[in-house]
């Protein structure tokens, strides 16, 4: 049986947004032309993530001005959810995605 693929995404302390992005994309192991923004990471995540579950680890340890962008990475990941759970159960192939939130 093949094992599950999961990503370990840790913000901890994180403090710049450029620094949130470079985060992303090594753990993702985006390439280096990561545009490193949201409609990247959405785009990216549907073209270069084979990933079953994402762990987000350290999110409570951002300061407040990342609240905004949080939300956003979690509507993105919300939609991929949504959307691998559907395909699923059309085509057997398609393995579901998840994410879940550790402090």
């Amino acid at each position: 049986m093949e094992e599950k693929k999961i990503i370990i995404l840790d913000l901890t302390d994180c403090k710049y947004l450029e620094e949130l992005h470079e985060r992303i994309r090594v753990a993702f192991g985006f390439p280096e032309w990561y545009g490193a923004n949201m409609s990247a990471f959405d785009d990216l995540l549907w073209t270069e993530c084979d990933a079953e579950e994402l762990i987000i680890i350290g999110e409570n340890t951002l300061p407040k001005e990342f609240e905004r962008i949080l939300a956003q990475i979690h509507r993105i990941l919300d939609k991929k959810v949504k959307q691998t759970q559907e395909d699923h159960m059309l085509y057997n192939d398609i393995k579901p995605f998840s994410y879940r939130i550790e402090s």
